[in-house]
C-alpha cells in the first residue's frame, strides 16, 4: 500500500456551495476513514483548501475513490496535488510498502 497526501485547493466563491455540500462530502470521507483508506483530513484554517491523506494501492485507485468525492461532482475544487508520501516518524511512520 502507498500513502499519499492529496492537497484540495478550494475555488474562490465556493464557500456556500461548500457549506451546502459538506455533509455529503464528510459522510463520504469518514466511511472511508473507517475503512482505513483515509488516515487524516481536514480543512486549513484560512479555508483556501483541505489535506487528506490517504492509503490506497496505487495512485490510479486513489484517483477512482477521489472521482466519488462529493465535492468533485461540483466546481468547489479548483485543483487537486497528489503526492506519494513516506512517514518516517510519527503515527503514520512505517504505513508506505
Amino acid at each position: 500500500m502507498t500513502v499519499f497526501a492529496v492537497e484540495y485547493v478550494y475555488a474562490a466563491n465556493s464557500t456556500e456551495a461548500r457549506n451546502e455540500i459538506r455533509p455529503a462530502h464528510r459522510e463520504w470521507s469518514g466511511n472511508l476513514a473507517q475503512d482505513g483508506v483515509i488516515l487524516a483530513s481536514g480543512p486549513y484554517g484560512d479555508g483556501a483548501g483541505a489535506l487528506l491523506i490517504f492509503k490506497t494501492a496505487d495512485e490510479a485507485t486513489l484517483n477512482s475513490i477521489l472521482k466519488q468525492d462529493p465535492y468533485a461532482a461540483t466546481d468547489v475544487i479548483a485543483g487537486i496535488r497528489i503526492t506519494e508520501w513516506s512517514p518516517v516518524i510519527g503515527m503514520f511512520a512505517g504505513l508506505a510498502a
